[in-house]
Order: structure tokens, then C-alpha cells, then sequence
């Protein structure tokens, strides 16, 4: 539902109106009775998602020592 409402009554009633554009309601502020600004909620910036990995990850296979078991092998190689 649109709403139309009057430059004095805007500032007036600013929150108000800025609260019920938030829930979804358009807001048309009128000048001297004529309409010359909507205010809408903004629409939800879309987030690119990443692609679901769980698949891929448990297809892959460690081969030989892990890395962790690599480094610490690194690690006591080089303090000895």
C-alpha cells in the first residue's frame, strides 16, 4: 500500500515514516500536492554465494604423511 503524506507532515513525523518504509511500505511525499519523492525500502543486496565444497573436500585423499606431520618433521630436522 502506498502512502502519500505532505512536506510539513514528513518533518513531523520523520521516524515514523522512515519506520514503516523499513517494514515494507511505500512512502510518496507530496509538495504542494503533488508527489515528488517515494520512499521505499531498500531490496537486499544479493550475496554471491560460493559454491558448496563439502563434496569436493571429502573426495580428495592425503597421500603420504599429512602436512601437519610434514612440518613437524621439518621442524625436529632442523633443531637437531
Amino acid at each position: 500500500m502506498t502512502m502519500k503524506v505532505s512536506a510539513k507532515e514528513v518533518r513531523e513525523r520523520l521516524s515514523k515514516l522512515l519506520d514503516r518504509a523499513a517494514r515494507g511500505e511505500e512512502v510518496v511525499i507530496l509538495r504542494r500536492g503533488k508527489p515528488v519523492v517515494r520512499l521505499a525500502p531498500l531490496r537486499a543486496a544479493k550475496v554471491a554465494r560460493l559454491p558448496d565444497l563439502r563434496e569436493f573436500r571429502a573426495s580428495l585423499r592425503v597421500r603420504g604423511a599429512s602436512l601437519t606431520e610434514h612440518l613437524l618433521r621439518e621442524r625436529q630436522e632442523e633443531r637437531d
